[in-house]
């Protein structure tokens, strides 16, 4: 029996900054971000947007774009980084939402969960789900993976954020995609990127020092929660090369094989925080498991360092990257990190590039390499199916992105701060953020959605 993804839908958000009008601002030279890292637009989201919005969003897509009926839906599981609730999931808001729209009670027999592991939290819902109808054969499930990246201005990351969500039905005998029962996964508690409880003293903030209630607090430290994470760059990505190296060998040894692993993948996804990530991740995996190995491991560390260097400016790596790479890096360029919704973006630009340029990809294998800071890597495979372009077009990928609506760099940085008021494009055929409750002592904070016609 063959399990994995039979459709798929996305929401981005709809404004964009052009990469060249960030680099102007900020004083950096454009082709260092659009050649170098491989960024043209990055996306934000509206005043009338969040994650339960994209969320929701990508999730109606999915429903009405392939006619699902949800009363055979068994799990909705979320994976997300961005959550707006230390304790009620999005996924709960989700099934509220699908059933304010498609009919009240169509959801409660469904299992509902969101999966935070930074963004690789989207896959370890997607291995669950896979696992759960491999058992439950006639039985649906759904992942969506919904998250803002949001970083501070002036950071180094600042130029990789983005927004949005993709939904994908997992069943069996699927349209598009079957994937095999394998998976490896490398593990390691660190702190390269992470998005802590921070605090300060409510006397730094009243001025006084009895602790008086301050906005119904009682406690002397007043916690602060900001979207954007505390990281170290350069170490992160030196864990994303440890943890997907680990893995893919691991990989290898589970399937009990010599031969060269990614040579045996018509395509290679991974997770793009920014669109060329993976190919300057992916190189040193290339080196030490060539045919002739580039690298044997047993080098100095200058050495080894100076040959990977020179692997990864190679014609043949170059080559290699174009093949097998390059057609993931297509949306992330237009879009930006999508956290755990990157590497399945990767999946839809890679699907939808080859149906643009008719290919013949089914029975193709495509190899996954996930990552998730903090740290954690898995990597899997699957077997592209025969219906797999007939699912794709009805996502509408390319067509979609280029009717973002362009921003001007004022108006992005009023959004940042959130001094934006008002949305700067009128919402249409979407879900909204309608209120927050600030009144009703039960209910302070709950957060209210309706769909815009």
């Amino acid at each position: 029996m063959k399990i994995g993804i039979d459709a798929i839908a996305f929401d981005v958000a709809q404004l964009h900054l052009p990469i060249k009008t960030l680099a102007y601002a900020r004083n950096i030279e454009p082709e260092k971000l659009e050649k170098g890292l491989g960024l043209i637009k990055m996306t934000l989201p509206d005043v009338h947007q969040d994650t339960v919005v994209f969320g929701a969003n990508a999730l109606t897509k999915l429903v009405v774009d392939n006619q699902i009926d949800l009363n055979e839906i068994a799990r909705i599981y979320v994976g997300t980084e961005s959550a707006i609730d230390s304790s009620k999931p999005i996924s709960s808001f989700l099934i509220a939402l699908m059933e304010q729209k498609f009919g009240e009670g169509i959801l409660e027999n469904c299992d509902v969960v969101d999966f935070t592991f930074a963004c690789i939290g989207g896959v370890d819902a997607l291995q669950n789900c896979l696992d759960f109808v491999r058992l439950n054969p006639t039985k649906k499930a759904i992942v969506v993976t919904t998250d803002f990246a949001k970083y501070d201005l002036n950071s180094t990351g600042e130029y990789t954020q983005g927004a949005g969500a993709l939904a994908m039905l997992v069943a069996a005998d699927p349209k598009i995609i079957a994937f095999e029962n394998e998976w490896a996964t490398s593990t390691k508690g660190v702190f390269d990127f992470f998005k802590p409880y921070r605090t300060i003293s409510k006397e730094a903030i009243t001025g006084n020092n009895e602790n008086k209630v301050w906005f119904d607090n009682l406690e002397a430290e007043i916690e602060i929660h900001k979207d954007q994470p505390v990281f170290d760059g350069q170490y992160s990505n030196q864990c994303y090369m440890d943890r997907t190296r680990n893995a893919y060998f691991a990989f290898k040894k589970l399937l009990n094989t010599n031969e060269t692993l990614y040579a045996t993948w018509e395509s290679i996804i991974m997770h793009l925080p920014y669109s060329f990530q993976g190919r300057r991740m992916l190189s040193e995996i290339y080196a030490l498991d060539a045919a002739n190995p580039i690298l044997t491991g047993n080098e100095s560390t200058a050495d080894y360092q100076n040959k990977l260097k020179e692997v990864s400016k190679s014609d043949e790596y170059r080559a290699f990257v174009n093949q097998k790479l390059q057609p993931a890096e297509i949306a992330s360029s237009l879009i930006g990190n999508l956290y755990t919704g990157s590497i399945f973006m990767g999946f839809l630009s890679t699907l939808a590039h080859f149906a643009n340029t008719s290919s013949t990809i089914t029975g193709k294998k495509f190899g996954f390499l996930a990552y998730g800071s903090g740290s954690k890597s898995k990597v899997f495979e699957g077997t592209i199916q025969a219906d797999w372009k007939l699912a794709v077009a009805k996502a509408q990928l390319f067509e979609t992105l280029e009717q973002s609506h362009e921003i001007d760099f004022t108006t992005y940085e009023k959004l940042h701060k959130k001094e934006q008021k008002l949305s700067v494009k009128t919402p249409k055929s979407e879900w909204v953020l309608d209120r927050i409750e600030n009144e009703n002592p039960n209910l302070i904070g709950a957060r209210y959605y309706k769909w815009i016609d």
